[in-house]
């Protein structure tokens, strides 16, 4: 069953963010005491949820992570656990809040020291949060090195993930649970930092939804894009739906097809294969429901994008990465058509791509993988959400960045981490299955921001409901089912289904 919440839910709120929540709730009248009250209570609650009651080492940093886990030190005491207490530092560090929760731990606080962890069921890392921004050292380095092979529990992240981009500092360790407040942030969808987290709970502290209200980065769920999902209505007609034109190379010809055929899934009333008239009898005895047109010229396929109700091209998917595949953006493009740009459609300007950014628009997007987003945009560095979001300002369209932690983002700042694909998605094809699903969906009308973050959670939705030993020819066949779920979600095929991967 599709869990649907509403874009605010769905906010990722970077470190800065979230210590504007903090001070948002305060300004609000609740003291941030009792914040830290709720966030250790929550902490310890998830643990007895878990696990039974044992030794628990808690390792605290200075800072308010550390107020926390003196939090948790507290109810796990009171819960009936053997509870040992390390201290980054001294008690005179202390300050604040952390300060205040120390005082009210009645048990004894050693050094922390990886020594405190031998025997220990279970570590409490309440070290450092999300906002570390220098490598860990010294001890605090040795205590991250000594949790390997432990079974551990974070507090907000494992200490020395970056809360902002998922970027290890130096180390971190592996937590099998990772309890964070109000709101994820980048780190906890981005890799590493997912995999760091182990699973991650989101607790409510008593921070209002309101202090999230101007987030413009989401974890990619149906909760961001529902209401744009294009569904069809009793007086609807195929051309109401649009109608892809794919461009398809002469010589590899499966990427097209499987283009095509997801377009053709995703709901576009029609969908067209344009290619050379030497490929047509391969296009034509695949796809019943595809159309194929010979395009021998680059007046051939002008003709073609004259038709307005062509509203969408996908170019790219083994075009070849030449002059005529660019000359062909050129000419989509100056027709006023929408485009999704993949593969070769990028590559064939990987010399020149300003000249490619001053044709753009916020209908277009494009989908690089790592190495051809360098070819394009080779001075943007960073970690992988800073520089998604860089290049969609600098060229002016939508960019998905494809990778196990896929990146959508739009030229006005908005962002979306799409995390629900699974590792057997990496397989040749499964990117032009993406493209044709983003390119049917545009086609339908949907903005080209939400058509890309809808595209790509279909995308791992599909790779989840297939399986294991997945290839990209099986991607379009579970997307029946992915598109029913989606429409009971959206309330168009009566209460949702419980669907089951």
């Amino acid at each position: 069953m599709i869990a649907v919440m509403q874009a605010t839910g769905d906010a990722l709120l970077t470190c800065a963010g979230m210590a504007a929540a903090d001070r948002h709730a305060i300004a609000g009248g609740v003291p941030g005491l009792r914040l830290m009250e709720a966030a250790g209570a929550a902490v310890a609650r998830e643990i007895a949820a878990r696990f039974g009651r044992g030794t628990v080492a808690i390792l605290c940093g200075s800072g308010n992570n550390g107020g926390d886990g003196f939090v948790v030190a507290r109810h796990l005491r009171d819960a009936g656990w053997t509870v040992r207490v390390g201290l980054l530092g001294t008690r005179e560090t202390l300050a604040g809040d952390a300060a205040a929760m120390a005082a009210k731990w009645a048990g004894a606080i050693a050094p922390a020291d990886p020594s405190l962890l031998d025997g220990a069921d279970l570590v409490v890392d309440a070290l450092f949060g999300a906002g570390l921004a220098r490598p860990l050292d010294g001890t605090a380095l040795r205590l991250v090195r000594a949790m390997a092979g432990k079974r551990v529990v974070a507090i907000d992240v494992p200490s020395g993930v970056s809360g902002d981009s998922g970027e290890v500092l130096g180390a971190a360790p592996q937590a099998c649970l990772t309890v964070t407040f109000f709101r994820r942030k980048p780190g906890h969808l981005l890799l590493p930092g997912r995999a760091l987290c182990g699973e991650t709970v989101v607790a409510d502290i008593g921070i209002p939804a309101a202090a999230a209200a101007d987030a413009t980065c989401f974890a990619n769920t149906p909760g961001l894009w529902l209401s744009r999902f294009p569904v069809p209505t009793m007086a609807g007609h195929k051309y109401a739906r649009g109608h892809v034109l794919v461009v398809g190379g002469a010589v590899l010809t499966g990427a097209a097809r499987l283009a095509a055929r997801a377009a053709a899934r995703a709901g576009a009333g029609l969908v067209t294969i344009a290619a050379d008239p030497s490929a047509v009898p391969v296009y034509a005895a695949d796809l019943a429901c595809t159309m194929v047109r010979p395009m021998a010229t680059p007046a051939d396929f002008a003709a073609l994008i004259d038709d307005p109700r062509r509203n969408v091209v996908l170019l790219g998917p083994g075009n070849g990465a030449d002059a005529a595949c660019a000359a062909r953006v050129r000419a989509a493009r100056a027709a006023r058509r929408a485009c999704v740009l993949d593969a070769d459609a990028l590559a064939a300007f990987a010399g020149d791509p300003a000249d490619l950014f001053a044709r753009l628009d916020g209908t277009c997007v494009l989908t690089p993988h790592d190495g051809e987003f360098a070819r394009l945009f080779p001075d943007i560095a960073g970690d992988r959400l800073s520089r998604a979001r860089a290049a969609a300002r600098r060229a002016g369209a939508v960019v998905l960045l494809k990778g196990a932690d896929t990146v959508v983002a739009a030229p006005d700042g908005r962002a979306a981490i799409n995390f629900n694909a699974p590792p057997w998605l990496a397989t040749a094809g499964a990117g032009d299955v993406l493209a044709g699903l983003i390119a049917g969906l545009c086609a339908q009308s949907m903005p080209a921001f939400e058509a890309a973050c809808a595209a790509a959670w279909m995308h791992g939705e599909a790779a989840m409901r297939f399986g294991p030993g997945l290839i990209a020819d099986d991607l379009p066949e579970q997307l029946p089912h992915v598109v029913a779920a989606i429409f009971h979600a959206a309330g168009a095929l009566g209460p949702p289904d419980t669907f089951g991967r």
